[in-house]
């Protein structure tokens, strides 16, 4: 009976979590513009200054100033972590949309695409892990213990951007 009950508890952990995963792989913007004009909207290009943000460079140059104390460089991580989250809740919000033009499309597409399903999932998948590593990064970043790198979340971006890209033509119609 004990067995059962430490063997229910993980069941149950992970069935929650495939529940999560799938409300959240789930459509659900339905009324997205899916032009060419709106896809080049949603440029990595934006992102570029998060890229940069959390630069050791700029700690560094502060530390060489007269005056310096450490309470100005904690100061100055708290400050650029709270823009690296705005920033983070942006690609999340892009990249959460495209998926759902992507999945909108397969939806209204004459013919299956059973290997865009596969590519979509997987990296949905591998975007939600990532997103984790760099909030867990973040955290530590904002105590001066490591850096951060989201170069892997805006590059899984950026592929799913130019899948949609590719799909919606340029002279495509304002509606889905």
């Amino acid at each position: 009976m004990g067995l059962l009950i430490v063997l229910s508890i993980p069941m149950g952990l992970a069935l929650a979590a495939v529940v999560v995963l799938a409300r959240k792989l789930a459509v659900r913007d339905t009324s997205l513009p899916l032009t060419a004009e709106w896809i080049d909207e949603l440029s990595v290009e934006r992102y570029r200054p998060m890229m940069r943000l959390l630069d050791a460079g700029d700690p560094e140059f502060l530390r060489s100033q007269p005056g310096f104390t450490p309470a100005m460089a904690a100061k100055l991580r708290i400050e650029r972590c709270r823009i690296f989250r705005g920033y983070l809740r942006c690609l999340r919000t892009d990249f959460q949309r495209v998926c759902a033009a992507l999945k909108l499309l397969m939806l209204h597409s004459s013919y299956d695409r059973p290997d865009l399903a596969g590519v979509l999932v997987y990296h949905q998948l591998m975007f939600e892990c990532g997103m984790v590593l760099v909030g867990f990064r973040l955290f530590l970043y904002r105590f001066g213990l490591c850096g951060v790198d989201v170069t892997h979340l805006v590059k899984i971006f950026d592929l799913m951007r130019l899948e949609l890209r590719r799909l919606v033509p340029a002279t495509a119609a304002a509606g889905a």
